[in-house]
């Protein structure tokens, strides 16, 4: 197989597309995807295709969620699919990759472990005519890339729960907040700035960040927090990166609480896995907000898909297609709960 590769060059990368929810405008950075632009995809064009998707890991619940969903999406529109998860391995990933090409794929998704490890097989891949798309990181040899601006998601969760402090909250009676982030990786860097962003631009001076800890997993996450509890016994406001800082957090304010949440309490995140959702329609539990993407994981398994449509008929129309955000709340929840996996 390496022979193979070293003789005819043969490697390869595709990344999976994220739906958006607002207006479908184009920029100099490309384009900020509405249902509209999904709805032009002519999904016929799927039918007998063989696509090869590698994302970082199956165990994340957001991703099997998505995953689970696309699956559906593919084989309903007739094509031949395979989805691996390359455990956060730039190795594997290659290898997964190097299997496609082999394989004959029209189009290979890659939600990459380190973009810039896998650029040149992208660049190979598509010498051979390969379509390859990526999901999360704007690389360059790919025909599309389908990407959130994180910085921008940041602010989104941080401006929900700065409304949320405005509310209950005073600068003579200030909200103990605390921050869960991993800097270890660029985009959930990004997303930590962004929250504080939006914090600020929702609540200067409302607020008092006590705790900043890195936990990416809900059982570090409800760990960390126990311990600042112990610390800041009075901090009610947690913001996070992603579905482990709710569910973490959650858990251990809903211990330290009896269940008895006070309305001034509340958890406020990103990603929209069935374990959140349940959390935030659950009045034991202190979560008050997601920043979600497309919807449910249904949504944006159609979405996805759509995005291989296009690429494939060469109309996306732009090299890089951003995804839009939107929160859920209570008001919501129950509709994208019905479309989980």
């Amino acid at each position: 197989m390496k022979k193979f590769f070293a003789l005819f060059c043969l490697l390869m990368i595709l990344a999976l597309p994220v739906c958006a929810m607002a207006a479908d405008t184009t920029t100099t950075e490309g384009i900020k995807a509405s249902p509209e632009f999904y709805a032009k995809a002519d999904m016929s064009v799927l039918k007998g295709k063989k696509l090869g998707i590698t994302i970082q890991s199956l165990q994340n619940a957001y991703w099997a969620g998505v995953m689970t969903a696309l699956g559906e999406v593919l084989e309903a529109a007739g094509a031949e699919y395979t989805i691996v998860g390359c455990n956060d391995s730039s190795a594997t990933q290659i290898s997964q990759i190097e299997n496609f090409v082999s394989a004959g794929c029209d189009l290979i998704m890659v939600h990459p472990s380190d973009a810039n490890a896998v650029e040149d097989a992208c660049a190979d891949a598509r010498n051979f005519g390969i379509k390859v798309m990526c999901w999360d990181d704007p690389m360059e040899n790919t025909d599309a890339n389908w990407i959130l601006s994180n910085t921008d998601l940041g602010i989104a969760i941080g401006e929900l729960a700065g409304d949320f402090i405005s509310k209950y909250y005073t600068a003579d009676k200030k909200a103990e907040v605390t921050v869960i982030g991993y800097p270890q990786t660029k985009i959930l860097l990004e997303r930590e700035n962004g929250i504080n962003i939006g914090l600020k631009n929702k609540a200067d001076g409302k607020y008092e960040i006590v705790a900043t800890q890195a936990a990416i997993e809900a059982n570090l996450a409800q760990n960390a927090m126990e311990t600042i509890l112990q610390a800041h016994p009075d901090c009610r406001v947690v913001t996070g990166i992603g579905a482990g800082a709710m569910i973490g957090a959650d858990e251990a304010l809903q211990i330290f609480t009896g269940g008895n949440i006070p309305e001034d309490m509340g958890v406020f995140t990103t990603d929209v896995t069935k374990q959140q959702l349940g959390q935030l329609a659950d009045p034991t539990y202190p979560a008050k907000g997601i920043i979600g993407f497309e919807g449910s994981d249904e949504d944006t398994g159609k979405a996805c898909a759509s995005m291989f449509a296009l690429i494939l008929k060469d109309n996306v129309g732009a090299k890089n297609v951003f995804r839009a955000v939107a929160p859920i709340t209570l008001d919501n929840v129950s509709k994208i709960m019905a479309g989980m996996k």
